[in-house]
């Protein structure tokens, strides 16, 4: 279910669990390359900053990576723990 427009809403999906939890951890994926090219831009990049979320990204790509040979209840359980942690980020 989405609560706000910029909220992925992984329902629906057809698939099965594994492909929303494929989404789900490439809309994360996603909003790390997003924030790393934005800092990259910035006027003075923040190296620091740059460098978290290039290991927040690699970690959701390491999850990503998992999923292959995760069972159904496992690719629930990511589906559900990337799209809050999709809605965290898009908060802050």
């Amino acid at each position: 279910m989405s609560g706000t427009p910029d909220e992925p809403d992984f329902s629906g999906l057809e698939g099965g669990e594994e492909q929303g939890a494929q989404d789900a951890v490439q809309e994360v994926v996603n909003w790390y390359n997003t924030q790393i090219i934005a800092e990259r831009r910035a006027p003075v990049p923040d190296e620091e900053r740059i460098e978290e979320l290039k290991a927040g990204r690699q970690a959701a790509l390491a999850d990503q990576a998992q999923l292959a040979t995760a069972d159904p209840e496992e690719a629930e359980q990511i589906a559900a723990a990337y799209a809050a942690r999709l809605k965290k980020l898009n908060e802050s």
